[in-house]
């Protein structure tokens, strides 16, 4: 499905939760200096339950099944069943000893914390489905990769790199505008820029009643009627970009997205994808012992 990345593109418990029985009364022995009886067991807290599993929308995120907002509607529309219970809220903590059925079909354990990056092509929407019919990145990927998720989105007429995962966990810390991993952009634009023309956008700029935050923009190039500049965001906004250069009087004709924090679209050629090394995912999200770890083969020398 996937290739090694090449040097110069890599990228810079649950424990069971049984019910507590509850314990028998014991009867008061007869008055005078007889001994209580043994003390009932203690009601678990809030806390301590959350601690014995996980949310059941999280743990179908995590088997593959569909992302967390996608299993709560699954949830509530009782399609999912918890040892033969059907649910009707996705308010329950749910353990590896629990069985767990989506339409009558038993889910997995959950697969690991998984990564790709993708190249996308202009012309194709980042949806699972368009009202309009049009074509979108899902039906574009190789068949062999597992269901997965975007982390952000690319507009029909951008073009770059797109993350993918499996964990809607991992796609809500890529997203986070609190992690402020910076997206880098190279941007074609019609007309004769100059450094004086980007400067609201550095200082930061409001587009119809939208506050943009400050953009790194460096003029690389004039190129015959178009310039191409370098953009470093720190956020995503719908068509931040496009709008912000349109605010100043320009126009953007060609958006191409070259890394999202870490992780870099180096040579990878459109509609291609390529799995991070789930070291590189562990050791860049902080998931120290959250995936299985990796096994290379000794280097093999040759006779000449």
């Amino acid at each position: 499905m996937t290739q090694k990345p090449p040097a110069s593109r890599r990228t810079s418990a649950k424990a069971s939760a049984k019910p507590f029985a509850k314990a028998r009364p014991t009867k008061d022995r007869a008055k005078g200096g007889s001994k209580p009886g043994p003390k009932t067991a203690a009601k678990p807290t809030t806390a301590q339950t959350a601690r014995e599993g996980g949310r059941i929308a999280k743990v179908l995120a995590r088997a593959g099944v569909a992302s967390r907002r996608d299993a709560e509607r699954m949830i509530e529309a009782g399609r999912v069943s918890v040892n033969g219970e059907k649910l009707s809220s996705p308010a329950l903590n749910v353990t590896e000893k629990d069985r767990i059925t989506v339409d009558g079909k038993v889910i997995g354990s959950p697969d690991a914390e998984r990564l790709w990056l993708y190249h996308k092509p202009t012309g194709l929407v980042t949806t699972n489905r368009d009202e309009k019919g049009r074509e979108t990145i899902f039906d574009k990927l190789p068949d062999t990769l597992p269901r997965v998720m975007t982390v952000g989105r690319l507009d029909l007429n951008s073009e770059g790199l797109l993350l993918l995962t499996n964990d809607g966990g991992v796609k809500r810390q890529l997203e986070l505008p609190s992690t402020g991993w910076l997206r880098k952009y190279r941007v074609r634009i019609n007309g004769r820029p100059t450094e004086e023309t980007f400067a609201p956008l550095r200082k930061g700029i409001v587009v119809d009643g939208e506050r943009f935050q400050p953009m790194d923009i460096s003029l690389d190039r004039q190129q015959g009627a178009n310039a191409w500049v370098t953009v470093g965001l720190r956020e995503g906004k719908n068509r931040e970009i496009r709008r912000a250069v349109e605010a100043v009087g320009l126009t953007v004709n060609r958006l191409i997205r070259t890394s999202y924090g870490p992780f870099q679209l180096g040579q990878l050629k459109p509609g291609e994808v390529e799995e991070v090394r789930r070291r590189v995912v562990r050791d860049q999200l902080g998931l120290d012992g959250a995936v299985e770890p990796e096994t290379r083969r000794q280097p093999v020398r040759r006779r000449k």
